[in-house]
């Protein structure tokens, strides 16, 4: 694609250089012909003016001598025709000279006052005229005098000639300067056309050179594109319209036992007939008659080695270099191992799933077993409870201080049998009960949490420092119980330190899953015995220390298991404890509102 562009470009430039080439000379050669034209104009205009200016005054010069033979006594038809004449010749040359300075306003008043005067010159000529023929020969000298006295024309018509001259002067002048302009234009044209001459031989040289180094490249790509397919473990053939080969590689040909790989063969004939399924044929010819691709198509062949072997064969239409004919290039790829291997995991797979059912079976079976026991053992407890209390009743005041301690450990027995059943049955629904997702907003949870056993330590001194949590998507009901049984935990093992201090935080895995951890100033533990915090019933501190049934953090670890995620804790006697769980991210992990330190 870029090289397109580029020649593109090229090409562009190349027809842009030639219009240069072929345009610009036009134009400086069609503005010299233009200027000289418009000078050649100029100067006949020139002449033209001067023309009429002088045919005035020779046609009033004229008329004004027929005029004075005629008073010395001559006489003919010429001389009346010549005194006539100024009549109409001088008023045409006026008009004339009138239109050629149009384009001069300054022209145009002085011809105005020439006309005048060559009117007024006319008017006294012709007065003459009629006095001489009157007979009145004074008068008649009289009124040429008066002409020539009053409507002298002469330093007029030299105005007029001199501006003519003075404008022809100064177009001389500008047409030598346009002149002077043109031929250094027509230099920068020439070479304007060497540079681009020299620029069009000098890239066509590199892109001869460019070309010539392409087609170098492009023979070795070619050849190691060869090479490459020849080294090619995969078996590779290329076929014609007829389904003959035209090129076929060295593992085609191990496979097939094609001993010429250049020459050329009926496809139905190699391999001992492994390619003459009429299905695998027929769909070969779709793909060249209807441009179609055969992926995936698996079937069984037997090779030229015996060997029965499962293949995966693909093809798809290309035309044949230097040519539009159609061809198919087809790779075959042998799967007979991963066919055994498919067979052997499908086996293993069937095995599995009967034992994940009879897992399954087992699991229902100790959950409906642990519910029919708690609920079995319920009687049976309410009776210890309620005849202990009958008994203490029955014997009141008869009662020394050894039996009433025996009542109240019966009782007490009694009451923690009775919780601790509870708690097995809570934790068993949180195996059992579906989870409902949704997006969780954990600052808030841990808020909600945080008020709630904040009222078991209400003449305590504890300091919360909380940072801001993410929302992360998750059932709110099981989170919340998370939240509770730690920071109940943490509350419960700073009873013994003066000023608690609980700190809740979270941050980014490496695995890009959120993290949280509560950490306290408490009691802390032994690192050794941390593979037991999470275990249903096990406790590392004494009931009399610290109360509690050791369910919370295994109903904390099954919660967090359900979500993807996982739990651990970290501690050191008497310096406190982190326990820290794990959810996957999602899009709405994006963290709430700021923490806040209490």
């Amino acid at each position: 694609m870029k090289e397109r562009t580029v020649l593109r470009w090229r090409l562009a430039g190349l027809l842009i250089a030639v219009l240069i080439i072929v345009a610009l000379p036009y134009v400086v050669t069609r503005d010299s012909a233009a200027d000289a034209v418009r000078a050649r104009d100029w100067v006949t205009h020139t002449a033209e003016v001067r023309a009429r200016a002088f045919g005035l005054e020779a046609t009033l010069r004229d008329s004004e001598a027929a005029i004075y033979a005629m008073l010395a006594g001559a006489s003919s038809p010429t001389l009346d025709e010549r005194a006539q004449s100024a009549h109409s010749e001088a008023v045409e040359l006026v008009r004339e000279l009138r239109t050629l300075t149009s384009d001069n306003n300054n022209q145009q008043v002085r011809v105005g006052s020439l006309e005048s005067t060559t009117i007024g010159r006319i008017t006294l000529m012709d007065q003459a005229l009629a006095r001489m023929a009157a007979g009145d020969k004074a008068g008649a000298y009289a009124s040429m005098t008066d002409a020539g006295r009053l409507f002298a024309f002469r330093n007029t018509l030299n105005a007029i000639i001199a501006d003519e001259d003075k404008l022809l002067a100064q177009r001389r002048i500008e047409a030598q300067r346009l002149d002077r302009n043109n031929q250094l234009i027509l230099f920068g044209t020439s070479a304007a056309q060497i540079i681009l001459l020299v620029t069009l031989v000098v890239l066509s040289e590199r892109q001869i050179a460019q070309r010539l180094q392409a087609e170098a490249v492009a023979r070795s790509a070619v050849q190691r594109s060869g090479l490459i397919v020849q080294a090619v473990r995969e078996p590779i053939a290329m076929l014609d319209a007829k389904l003959n080969t035209l090129l076929v590689n060295e593992a085609f040909g191990e496979l097939y036992g094609v001993e010429d790989l250049s020459a050329s063969a009926s496809l139905s004939s190699l391999g001992n007939g492994a390619w003459s399924a009429p299905a695998l044929l027929q769909r070969l010819s779709d793909v060249l008659a209807r441009d179609r691709e055969l992926w995936d198509f698996e079937m069984n062949q037997r090779t030229v080695d015996g060997v029965d072997r499962t293949v995966v064969i693909n093809a798809r239409r290309l035309e044949e270099p230097g040519t539009t004919h159609p061809a198919v290039l087809v790779t075959v790829s042998d799967i007979t191992a991963r066919a055994l291997v498919e067979q052997r995991v499908n086996e293993l797979n069937r095995q599995l799933e009967g034992k994940v059912e009879q897992v399954s079976d087992v699991n229902r079976e100790l959950e409906a077993f642990s519910y029919s026991v708690s609920h079995d053992l319920r009687a049976p407890l309410r009776h210890i409870a309620g005849f202990s209390g009958k008994l203490e009743t029955h014997l009141a005041e008869l009662a020394d201080e050894r039996a009433r301690h025996y009542i109240d450990v019966i009782g007490t027995s009694a009451r923690r049998m009775a919780q601790l059943i509870d708690d097995l049955l809570v934790f068993s629904r949180l195996g059992r009960g579906a989870l409902r997702l949704q997006a969780v907003d954990t600052q808030s949870l841990v808020e909600q949490a945080r008020a709630l056993v904040e009222t078991e330590a209400a003449d305590r001194k504890v300091e919360w420092v909380i940072e801001s949590l993410p929302i992360v998507v998750g059932d709110e009901n099981m989170l919340r119980t998370v939240w509770q049984n730690l920071l109940g935990n943490a509350i419960k093992y700073t009873a013994h330190r003066e000023h608690a201090r609980i700190e809740v935080k979270s941050e980014r895995g490496r695995s890009g899953d959120w993290e949280f951890s509560v950490t306290d100033n408490g009691a802390g533990f032994d690192m050794q015995y941390a593979a037991k915090l999470f275990g249903v019933f096990q406790r590392l501190h004494r009931a009399s220390e610290f109360p509690g049934n050791g369910i919370g953090l295994a109903n904390v670890r099954r919660i967090i298991a359900r979500h993807g995620g996982r739990t651990w804790a970290e501690g050191e006697v008497d310096h406190g404890a982190s326990f820290h769980f794990s959810l996957p991210d999602s899009d709405l992990g994006k963290t709430s509102s700021t923490g806040e330190a209490a």
